[in-house]
Formats: structure tokens, C-alpha cells, sequence
């Protein structure tokens, strides 16, 4: 028996040891490649695939059903990928034209560059039957969705064609689209394959589920024939036009204007980008999409400006990213005017470096100049960021932080405390080589006129993760005078902890794929009180995926509250609020259930009642999607919270809806439109986009916003963009 054990161990170590060593090699050629989906050149006939495929969902234990092959070619200036996805016919499922599509519920295939070899960040080009393209930033080693950055753009080039049982892709992709190391031989490199008609997501090397399919720690090799030389990468600039006219009802105040300016880049070596704005404007990016919030605390919503996307995890992934994030740089932008409301803030100029100094170390420096608004009492600010992270053991690394914001001369309406803000901070992410073991582990102190103490936070993480059992170990402490104004800190003087246990299980048989039962305790005490419990949380809940895509999540919450000051949860404009200084325990349940995505029309739903303070709180969030694919698809998002609290407090019914609709005429030409209405803020809005890429990179944008007072249906702001920018590389 031992001997049997003995020799099982070893097989499945060699197997092992055999899918790590995978490796493609990447052949180097003097000839032209035309781009045109057919790979009829020489070149590519000679080209050994990676193929050998193996399964990921539904299981992980299997080869794929439909293979493919993934070939290599790279000249002095470009990468070249030729690449043939087998299909069981042409039944694809292609949501829609538009660039940057997400990847789940669609036929597609996606490949992932590692080019530093560090297991932490990477580069990724993916394409679907139609030859529609995505290109994605990836950082802290595919640990975590946050890590995906799909706003950034690149240029690159690729077409499709459609065969009876297969399709090709064919890509051209500048080697300085790339970052890497001047005569590197060897990148990691993997990739991963959505198959809709045989219900399969198959992965180039071998990746265990409990792990995301884009995990870093599993990877293979691109071998290149002669080393890579120095990437020739041009200084780029965009250029932009804007012609705008608006009207402020409620203020009877309109504006029409004429703007210019514009982003430039500089690669510096191999491995550095210089970045540079001048007067940015960022009035074709989507608005974004309101939330319903009944806390007390602050919302954090992603960044979506495409200045501050790349390597933003240089700057942005410090300290906790729910507590304690000392950058978060939508705070660049928005100032507080006089009456302490949130209001755009023009930046006048910006620059930023960021990129691998060599192998192990990386740096991030980033400086936006604002301008003053003196009539909103709002100074002219500097706010610089500097960043370093330094690779250790596999995939680990270490970081140093230092942030500040300063007005740039004195002011009357400038309070002392206010004249500068400064943060200097360490981290230290664990990832193991297989990414069983993961971590982070910070301390960040700031700086502020008149403030001599309990200006820190500090937290940990430990996170073990294989396929049974996943455990967390997690706190943070963020003292009561820690301030960062260019961070999201939503509330200080606390001490959080926030462990998670969880069981997980593989079913053989049945349409269940697999489950899982956890339970998460999220415990708040006041410092300052000594030790006060203030909150404290328990998620109790069963997850289950189904074979058919399919997913079902049951809950329940256990809450404490109590109150330091006076709170309406609904909202309510003259209710009585909640008292201060009350504690308030209730229970609450809930369930979620997310629909094949593969339909043609697919939907979620998350219904929830229970226990709300003192009262009861009945929530339903749903959204349906419906395609007619390719070019047209639309969703509704509905956000319903019926809140009973007994007298004298207020009820409240809260209900947000959000259509959206999204046209795509041509793989050039997109036409969105984003409706919200939301009874609590009493407005409606209207945002609708067109688009038209004329060229690579460069685009003619018209947008159009209106903005309607619901209570009387009066109209409070409107405004037409016309917005042109263009791409020029020197």
C-alpha cells in the first residue's frame, strides 16, 4: 500500500513538474506577414502550435473537448500570432462589436504575456470569432478581478476569418506595445478559451479551480529564437478638440466653449513610459452608474480616465482597498467648495513615470497640477505620488509609498490644516509560487499641519487557498487623526477584523459543478473608546455554480450597530433620524441567482428581507440582458428598497432604475445610451454616446447629457460634447 502511494505521489509530481516546463517557441523571420486572417505565409507553416489544452470548467481533470493552436512569429518591430480555435459549428456568441468586450458568456480566446517573468503583472490580447479585439492591463498577479484594468488602449492589429468547424485569428502586435527587458530570450505565457456551444473554458497550462482562470502562478514559457532587441517605440501625442455648450437650469447660468489640449508619451529604455497631459479633458467617458446607499460611509466608484489607467497599481493598490487606501485617484479632479459640496476641479497639467527600473524593481511617479477657484474658495493644488516596488522570493514584493498634496501659495480662505497632506507607507504582498499562500501586509502615517499623533493605520491579510478549504486571516486598525486627502478612507478610529472560513466541495455527479459554505465575522471596535464594539457583522451563506453556468448564493447577516450620532437611513428630507447613542442588533436573509449568460436573454436577481436598525428592510436588485447579436444589446438594472421603521421615523420606498442600450454599427462605430432615474436623489438622467473610431486610437466623440428634477419634471443641466482626438505617432 505504502509502495502504491509512493509511486501515485510520484506520477501526479512529474506530472506536474511536466505541464510547469510547457513552452512554445517563438520563431524569428525576415518576411512581411499581411494581416488578413488566412496564416497562408511560409512563415507560419513552420511554426510549432502551443495547443494541448486542458479543461477548466466544468472540470479541471480533462483535456478540452475542441483544441487550439496558438502559433508565434516576431520580427525586429512586431509580435505575430496566428491563432486556430476549433468549434463544434458557427453557433458563436458574439454580445457585440465593440472593443473591449468581457470575456464571460461569449466565444472567445485571450492570452496573457508575462514579460518580466515576475508572476505579478501582465499584458493581455484576447479576440472573439469576429475578429473584435480587448486589451487588458493585469497586476497583483491575477490574485483578484480588481487587478483587470480594461480601459487601457494600445494600438494593434488583427482580423478574423469564419471556417465550418474552426476560426482564425491573425494578429499583429508592435513589440513596443510590450514592456520588457533588452535582450530577454523567455516570457511566461498563457492562455485561456471561452466555448459556448460545448459549454467549456479550456486553459493552455493546467490551472486547479479554486484558482482564478487568469492567475499568474500558471504559466508557460515563450521561448524566442534570437534574443529581443531594443523596442523601438515612438513618441506618441493625441491631440484633442472640444466643443461644448451648456446650460445650468437651476442657477440659469449656460456655457459654450472651445477647448484644446492633449496627452503625449515617451518611452524611456524598454521598460518606461513618460506620460504627459496637458489642460485633460474627460467628457467622453461614460457617467457613472448611481448606487442606492443606505450606510453612513462614502461609496468609492471606479476610475475610468484612461491617463491615470496604466500601471495604476503602482500607485493605487497600497494600504486596504475598502478602509484605507491612501491613493485613490479619482480624488484628482474634485474639490470641496465652500459649502462643502463635491465639484469638478480643472487640471491644468499632469505627468507620469511609471514602468520597471530592471528585473526586480519597479517606480511610479505621478504629479497633477489643479487649478484655483477662488469664487468656490478651492486653491491651486500640486498632489505628487512616488512609488517603488521591489520583487522578493517568487512573487512576492515590497513597496514604498509617498504622497502629497500641497496649495501652491497662501490663501485668506485656506484654514491651516489645509495647506498640505502627506502619507508615507510600506507594504508587503505575499503570493506563494502556486498561489496557495497569498497576503498583504501594510503601514502608512501621515502628515498634517497641527497633528502629532494617532495619525496612522496599519493592516494585515493572510489568505490559504487550495481546493477543500479557504481561510482568512484579515484586520486593520486606522487610527483617529489618519487623514489622507488624496485617499478613500471611509471612516477612522476604528480596529476591524474580518476573517473568512470556507469549505468547498466538487461534485462527480448532478448539475451542481461546485459548492461551497462560509462563514465571514466582520468585528468593529473604537480605539479611542477604549475598545468599543461599534459593528460587527456575520455573513453566513452557501454558493453554488451549476454545469450550465448558472449561479445560486443563499445568505444570512447577523448585525450589530450602534450609533454615535444622529442617522436617517432613508434619506428622507425633514424625517426625525434615528437617535445617537442607541445599539441596534436584527437579522437579516437574502439570495442571488445569475442565469446562463449564454441566452439570448439572461438575467440575475438578489432579493433580500429582514431585520433594518429598528425596523424591517425589503430589497430586490435585478438585471436583464437581452442581445441581438452582434449589434445590438440592452440591459435594465432595478434597485427597490422598501424600508419600514416605526414612529415618529420615516418610511421610505427607494427605487433606482438603469436602462442601458448599446448599438454597435460597425466594429467602428458604437452608439450608447445610459438612462438613470432614482427617486432619492430626484433626478433623471440621460447619457447617450456616439462614437466613432476613425482610426486607430483616434476617435470623434458626441455625447449628450441631460439631467431632469423628478419632483416637478424640470429640466436642471444639459450639455453637448463634441469631442475629436487623434492619434500621432513621431
Amino acid at each position: 500500500m505504502k509502495k502504491l502511494l509512493f509511486l501515485l505521489f510520484f506520477a501526479a509530481f512529474c506530472a506536474q513538474s511536466q505541464i510547469k516546463k510547457k513552452s512554445v517557441v517563438v520563431k524569428y523571420i525576415n518576411q512581411e506577414i499581411t494581416i488578413d486572417g488566412a496564416l497562408n505565409e511560409n512563415a507560419w507553416a513552420g511554426a510549432k502550435p502551443a495547443t494541448d489544452f486542458f479543461q477548466y470548467f466544468p472540470t479541471d481533470t480533462a483535456r478540452a473537448i475542441r483544441q487550439a493552436e496558438i502559433k508565434f512569429l516576431f520580427d525586429d518591430e512586431n509580435l505575430y500570432v496566428g491563432i486556430k480555435v476549433y468549434a463544434k459549428g458557427k453557433d458563436y456568441i458574439v454580445p457585440s462589436l465593440r472593443r473591449d468586450f468581457r470575456a464571460g458568456g461569449s466565444d472567445n480566446i485571450t492570452l496573457m504575456f508575462d514579460t518580466f517573468n515576475d508572476g505579478t503583472n501582465a499584458f493581455i490580447f484576447g479576440s472573439n470569432p469576429y475578429g473584435v479585439r480587448r486589451e487588458i492591463l493585469l497586476s497583483g498577479g491575477g490574485n483578484d478581478l480588481r487587478g483587470f484594468n480594461g480601459a487601457w488602449d494600445t494600438k494593434w492589429f488583427g482580423e478574423s476569418k469564419i471556417h465550418d468547424d474552426h476560426y482564425i485569428l491573425e494578429w499583429k502586435i508592435p513589440l513596443y506595445a510590450f514592456k520588457y527587458r533588452e535582450g530577454e530570450t523567455k516570457w511566461r505565457f498563457n492562455s485561456y478559451h471561452f466555448d459556448t456551444q460545448d459549454n467549456e473554458r479550456n486553459t493552455w497550462i493546467n490551472i486547479p479551480q479554486n484558482q482564478f482562470i487568469f492567475n499568474l502562478a500558471y504559466m508557460g514559457d515563450m521561448i524566442f529564437e534570437k534574443p529581443l532587441g531594443k523596442s523601438k517605440s515612438p513618441i506618441w501625442i493625441a491631440p484633442y478638440i472640444n466643443a461644448f455648450t451648456g446650460k445650468d437650469y437651476e442657477s440659469n447660468e449656460s456655457d459654450n466653449s472651445f477647448t484644446f489640449g492633449g496627452d503625449a508619451r515617451l518611452t524611456v529604455g524598454n521598460s518606461m513610459n513618460l506620460d504627459v497631459t496637458i489642460n485633460p479633458d474627460f467628457s467622453q467617458v461614460e457617467v457613472d452608474q448611481q448606487v442606492t446607499n443606505l450606510t453612513r460611509f462614502e461609496i468609492g466608484l471606479p476610475e475610468r480616465r484612461q491617463f491615470f489607467i496604466e500601471n495604476s497599481d503602482l500607485f493605487g493598490d497600497f494600504g486596504d482597498s475598502r478602509d484605507a487606501n491612501p491613493f485613490f485617484s479619482r480624488r484628482i479632479g474634485i474639490a470641496r467648495d465652500a459649502n462643502d459640496n463635491n465639484i469638478q476641479n480643472r487640471i491644468i497639467a499632469g505627468a507620469r513615470l511609471s514602468g520597471k527600473l530592471n528585473d526586480d524593481l519597479r517606480l511610479g511617479f505621478l504629479n497633477m497640477q489643479t487649478d484655483e477657484d477662488v469664487a468656490n474658495e478651492i486653491p491651486s493644488v500640486n498632489n505628487a505620488v512616488i512609488s517603488l516596488q521591489q520583487k522578493v522570493f517568487s512573487r512576492s514584493n515590497i513597496s514604498l509609498l509617498f504622497i502629497n498634496k500641497q496649495a501652491t501659495k497662501d490663501y485668506t480662505f485656506l484654514a491651516e490644516q489645509d495647506r498640505f497632506n502627506r502619507v508615507v507607507g510600506v507594504d508587503y504582498v505575499l503570493a506563494s509560487k502556486d498561489n496557495t499562500w497569498s497576503g498583504k501586509y501594510f503601514f502608512n502615517k501621515s502628515f498634517s499641519p497641527g497633528v502629532k499623533s494617532k495619525d496612522f493605520t496599519a493592516g494585515f491579510r493572510t489568505e490559504f487557498n487550495n481546493r477543500r478549504l479557504g481561510i482568512r486571516l484579515s484586520g486593520v486598525y486606522v487610527a483617529g487623526n489618519f487623514r489622507s486627502d488624496l485617499g478613500f478612507i471611509r471612516r477612522t478610529d476604528i480596529f476591524k477584523i474580518n476573517p473568512q472560513f470556507e469549505l468547498k466541495f466538487w461534485p462527480k455527479k448532478g448539475n451542481i459543478q461546485r459548492h461551497s459554505f462560509s462563514v465571514t465575522p466582520i468585528y468593529i471596535w473604537r480605539p479611542s473608546m477604549d475598545y468599543l464594539n461599534s459593528d460587527y457583522t456575520i455573513f453566513s451563506q452557501w454558493r453554488a455554480s451549476f454545469k450550465n453556468n448558472a449561479e445560486l448564493n443563499i445568505r444570512m447577516a447577523n448585525r450589530f450597530i450602534r450609533l454615535f450620532g444622529e442617522f436617517d437611513p432613508t434619506g428622507t428630507d425633514g424625517a426625525i433620524p434615528l437617535p445617537a447613542n442607541q445599539n441596534y442588533h436584527y437579522t437579516s436573509f437574502g439570495m442571488s441567482f445569475r442565469s446562463d449568460q449564454r441566452k439570448t436573454v439572461s438575467y440575475r436577481v438578489n432579493p433580500s428581507y429582514g431585520g433594518f436598525f429598528n425596523g424591517t428592510r425589503l430589497s430586490l436588485e435585478a438585471n436583464m440582458t437581452v442581445r441581438l447579436q452582434p449589434y445590438f444589446s440592452g440591459s435594465i438594472q432595478v434597485n427597490y428598497d422598501k424600508i419600514n421603521l416605526p414612529n415618529p421615523y420615516p418610511d421610505a420606498s427607494i427605487l433606482l432604475v438603469g436602462p442601458r442600450l448599446d448599438v454597435t454599427f460597425t466594429k467602428n462605430i458604437f452608439w450608447a445610451t445610459f438612462l438613470q432615474y432614482s427617486n432619492q436623489r430626484k433626478n433623471f438622467s440621460i447619457n447617450t454616446r456616439l462614437q466613432w473610431r476613425v482610426a486607430p486610437l483616434s476617435d470623434l466623440f458626441l455625447v449628450y447629457n441631460d439631467n431632469y428634477a423628478t419632483d416637478i419634471f424640470s429640466p436642471r443641466f444639459r450639455s453637448l460634447n463634441l469631442k475629436f482626438t487623434y492619434w500621432l505617432n513621431i
